[in-house]
């Protein structure tokens, strides 16, 4: 699920990891981040992050499991529904969107 928002006045990091999200990675524009929905690994939230001009570019998916090869970026995710919405909006207003 892609989405914009304004780039809030706060450090994106910060704000993100008092909604339970943990900084993974960061590769030229782009950043990565994860939150778990239990006390494994899988199932989690996803985001990767991308600035462009005047706002945050938002791709949020939900990893089922860990991909199947290794160095294989392949793995069972969902890009769409309920529980993604209900995640979108809850990190709008983190950022106070």
């Amino acid at each position: 699920m892609r989405f914009e928002t304004k780039i809030p006045k706060t450090n994106i990091i910060n704000l993100l990891r008092a909604g339970g999200y943990h900084f993974q990675k960061e590769e030229e524009n782009e950043m990565s981040f994860y939150h778990l929905l239990g006390s494994l690994r899988y199932p989690r939230f996803h985001i990767y992050l991308m600035k462009k001009k005047e706002v945050f570019v938002f791709n949020l998916h939900l990893d089922q499991k860990k991909p199947s090869y290794k160095g294989s970026p392949a793995h069972s995710a969902e890009y769409e529904g309920n529980l993604l919405e209900e995640e979108k909006e809850r990190i709008k207003k983190l950022l106070g969107l």
